[in-house]
């Protein structure tokens, strides 16, 4: 029971992968940097680290009943176009989640980790007043210019064009250095990720919930423990999937009529369940009869 008890508790559970060269490893340090729980087993929900289009590699990591996040990594190379590439990658990630059916945010994800010592803070100020030539990173690098070759470098690994750009921007306006950091480091999108991954808590809760309630309900006819087993069908557990499942289904943008009375309950538990026979995953074709049945148990209350 306390193991159980645990795993509904424990804070979402995130595994990154991802083919190499796209920054796998760049997405799963922003995010544990960023507070989230990734793991490389267990996982409630998988992220899918892409760079520019998903490859038929990046299409079967994506197989499989886990509920799932695209991460098109590398945004600030999108290209210059009207409104920056940070636009232009949302627009491609939209394209990108109609073609593979699930969601996609773009992410920068190496600047989610920049610090900036003195050396390169002086070298930014010293941008600012007097700029480099930014066409390409050779000419960044090699053009004669007061800072030192070695720190332009320095700056280039550290930020990249795109980061560096901003960040000379942001000491333009006056930013002082922990400023500056934090203005490139949200340029990463981080916390967009983060956000999404927060609309998967819904689902994972219920996930959570069917698999203690299927280990219970095992247990209970394993040592033949008629007490368990009559609790685990009563009332009290199977509203609680249903509030589950409620849930799940209004965190996808659906409503489930709250209504309290016995005519609401009726037509719920008939909508549901009428739901429920339409074309749906095995999931939310679940989730609609747990909604169905829930309806029910609480129609019997009100009576």
């Amino acid at each position: 029971m306390r193991a159980i008890e645990a795993r509904l508790r424990a804070p979402l559970a995130v595994a990154v992968v991802g083919r190499p060269g796209v920054g796998r490893g760049a997405v799963a340090r922003a995010l544990t940097g960023a507070g989230v729980a990734v793991v490389t087993d267990a996982a409630d929900v998988r992220v899918v680290v892409i760079a520019e289009t998903p490859k038929p590699e990046d299409r079967r990591a994506l197989r499989g009943d886990l509920p799932s996040l695209v991460v098109l990594n590398k945004a600030d190379l999108s290209g210059r176009v009207v409104g920056g590439p940070l636009a232009a990658a949302r627009r491609s990630a939209d394209d990108i989640a109609v073609a593979v059916g699930r969601p996609v945010v773009p992410m920068v994800a190496h600047l989610a980790e920049v610090e900036l010592d003195g050396e390169l803070i002086d070298a930014l100020r010293t941008l600012a007043t007097e700029p480099a030539d930014m066409t390409s990173t050779d000419a960044f690098v090699g053009s004669d210019h007061v800072v030192p070759a070695p720190i332009r470098r320095r700056l280039l690994e550290r930020f990249d064009r795109f980061g560096l750009a901003h960040a000379v921007l942001a000491v333009v306006e006056g930013a002082g250095a922990d400023a500056v950091a934090a203005r490139v480091r949200g340029l990463s999108q981080t916390e967009a990720v983060v956000e999404r991954l927060g609309g998967f808590a819904a689902e994972v809760g219920y996930r959570r919930a069917r698999a203690a309630l299927v280990t219970l309900e095992g247990a209970a006819t394993e040592t033949r423990d008629d007490d368990l087993a009559a609790f685990l069908a009563g009332d009290e557990v199977v509203i609680a999937m249903m509030a589950a499942a409620v849930g799940l289904f209004e965190a996808s943008g659906l409503r489930v009529d709250p209504g309290d009375d016995p005519d609401t309950h009726v037509r719920r538990a008939v909508q549901w369940r009428r739901y429920a026979d339409g074309p749906l995953d095995a999931l939310h074709r679940r989730c609609a009869a747990e909604i169905s049945r829930g309806s029910l148990r609480l129609l019997g209350q009100a009576r």
